[in-house]
């Protein structure tokens, strides 16, 4: 195994990006991340973002995904070109919903579960109607207390 140091790790045009945060909004359809959804941009490495014109920000609400290391008011970097895999996380909408999910197969039929034990069973039924946006490629989480700054 080989380690390399974050610096030593090769550069791709410019050293940083913007990638925009997308807001709470939801719409019909699979909207992409339109200026009515912005509420501002992070700089981040340009390593950590290969494809940024697919890639948005967006914070997670609740506990749903625990399981998964991502926790209340994290922020979930989410790649829209990639292609969901079985155990990846997801941001889908399910009846113009947003949610964040685990995205399982079973057989040859998709799933969405949540990755928290203490919830119920997350179910799709085949009437509901379900888009994924894009696969969370990782996530940033506060570690300071979350009070306010003086």
């Amino acid at each position: 195994m080989s380690l390399r140091r974050v610096a030593t790790l090769p550069a791709e045009g410019p050293s940083t990006v913007r990638v925009p945060l997308v807001g709470p909004a939801l719409c019909a359809g699979f909207p992409s991340p339109a200026d009515d959804f912005l509420e501002g941009a992070l700089e981040l490495p340009r390593w950590l973002v290969p494809n940024p014109p697919a890639t948005f920000l967006m914070q997670v609400r609740g506990e749903s995904m625990r399981g998964a290391g991502i926790f209340d008011r994290d922020l979930a970097c989410v790649d829209r070109s990639l292609t969901a895999q079985h155990d990846s996380v997801v941001v889908a909408v399910v009846d113009a919903l947003l949610s964040c999910k685990r995205y399982r197969m079973e057989g040859n039929r998709p799933r969405l579960a949540f990755d928290n034990p203490d919830l119920p069973t997350f179910a799709v039924d085949e009437a509901s109607e379900v888009e994924i946006w894009g696969v969370v490629r990782f996530t940033v989480r506060w570690h300071l207390a979350r009070g306010r700054l003086t």
